[in-house]
């Protein structure tokens, strides 16, 4: 486990599994790291998934001291390892290679100074569902959520959250780290009474069951209720874009367009919201409170794009008392 403080001065030194480099430079054991994030206030925590003891770290610091935690992700380990990590609190995963090379620490070093502008809370616990509903037939109402940092911890929360006859599909955009959207669908599904898949070009989509846009492509709603992907340039920086996605939806379906976005850093998403409410749909932003960060949403607020602001663990039961009458 690596602390950042101020400045990054150490990714050139490599990260030490099952220790701490503190500003420093001292290296020290998981105990007296976890004892340092007390001391230091580091604006920023790394963990080595390969250390044995890297998961109940990483749910530690942020049960007693909230802090932007970036986990590494050594390719020898299976995806299930990083979504453990993203379930006990870390803000994002990042691959590492056995070799880690130049522009691996150039990338762990534009999202260390990404999160050290992050301010966490303490996570929300959701209710565990049993696995599995029948789908529903159409006709149907439509959810689409944007997130982005903090997401997946925030989206397992939510799905837990809907019954096993959610009579909608959930179509969700979740910036993440290339390759990994895959396995954010089977870490999802796994905990969730939903059936949660990666979406595929001309998916018909069908209600209870959740499709994760890709990485690498654009998730748009098409009529018909059919999916389609756009691998054309990133939108704002972004591919997958959350705007592309909710602003697709709301002109496909209109006033049946149920909108969140969630915590996450930027504007991506508020736009498409604000165009899913100004079609007559309705538009949850997840409250300051309960973000990781308080980005994403803010922007929707700020520009009029949310009907209601909400606690993530209210943001559940609220789609599904909507979705009923939507």
């Amino acid at each position: 486990m690596l602390l950042v403080g101020e400045v990054f001065r150490s990714a050139s030194r490599g990260l030490f599994d099952g220790s701490v480099l503190a500003p420093s430079g001292n290296v020290c054991g998981f105990a007296e790291a976890l004892e340092g994030v007390q001391r230091l206030h580091p604006d920023v925590v790394v963990v080595d998934l390969s250390g044995p003891e890297s998961l109940q770290a990483i749910a530690r610091v942020m049960v007693e001291r909230p802090v932007p935690v970036l986990a590494l992700h050594p390719g020898l380990l299976s995806d299930a390892e990083a979504f453990q990590a993203l379930a006990s609190g870390a803000v994002e995963v990042v691959s590492r290679p056995a070799e880690p090379g130049t522009e691996f620490w150039h990338t762990v070093s534009r999202k260390l100074m990404l999160l050290a502008e992050v301010r966490v809370s303490r996570p929300v616990q959701g209710q565990s569902k049993p696995v599995r509903p029948a789908p529903s037939e159409a006709p149907y109402p439509l959810v689409a959520i944007a997130s982005s940092l903090g997401g997946p911890k925030a989206l397992s929360v939510l799905l837990k959250t809907l019954p096993q006859d959610f009579p909608a599909p959930v179509c969700i955009c979740q910036h993440i780290s290339e390759g990994f959207t895959e396995g954010l669908a089977q870490w999802l599904g796994a905990s969730s009474s939903l059936r949660v898949v990666e979406a595929s070009e001309g998916d018909a989509m069908v209600p209870g069951s959740v499709y994760i846009a890709p990485s690498g492509s654009h998730l748009l709603v098409r009529s018909g209720g059919l999916l389609s992907l756009d691998p054309g340039p990133p939108v704002r920086g972004f591919r997958p874009s959350c705007d592309v996605l909710l602003t697709s939806a709301a002109a496909t379906f209109g006033t049946r367009v149920l909108g969140v976005i969630l915590t996450g850093m930027g504007r991506d998403g508020a736009r498409g919201l604000k165009e899913i409410r100004e079609r007559g749909g309705r538009t949850i932003a997840q409250d300051k409170a309960t973000c990781a960060v308080y980005g994403m949403p803010k922007e929707a607020v700020r520009l009029g794009a949310a009907e209601e602001v909400l606690p993530l663990d209210r943001i559940g039961p609220t789609l599904t008392q909507w979705v009923r009458t939507c």
